[in-house]
């Protein structure tokens, strides 16, 4: 059972949605993506005194397979992650992505705790 948004597409209840359309999470997991095509559908799951949360829905038979990773990617993550990893402070590899809420490592942000240990 479903119901019609003003724009044209077919609104389903969470876990209702027919076979055949996925979610793209769902697409991912299988190793698929969207490949362009549009929306063809919404899932809407009801919560309390809060907007539903919505999913869009494409369909599985039109999506292609995601792209492989290229090194030149690989190398692009690997330097993202080592700047994440590095404290602006002592300028060395944390070993864990630096907190955004600290700015700097543990280490840094609370230094006579560490000597307590």
């Amino acid at each position: 059972m479903s119901r019609w948004e003003p724009s044209g597409l077919p609104i389903y209840r969470w876990d209702l949605a027919p076979d055949g359309l996925a979610t793209y999470r769902q697409l991912r997991a299988r190793q698929l993506r969207p490949g362009g095509h549009p929306v063809v559908a919404q899932l809407e799951r009801p919560r309390r005194k809060r907007p539903p949360l919505i999913a869009y829905l494409y369909r599985i038979d039109l999506a292609k397979p995601v792209r492989p990773m290229t090194p030149a990617k690989w190398g692009a993550l690997a330097k993202a992650m080592c700047a994440r990893r590095t404290c602006p402070e002592c300028r060395t590899d944390a070993g864990y992505c630096i907190p955004t809420s600290l700015g700097m490592c543990v280490t840094c942000a609370y230094p006579d705790e560490q000597c307590a240990a």
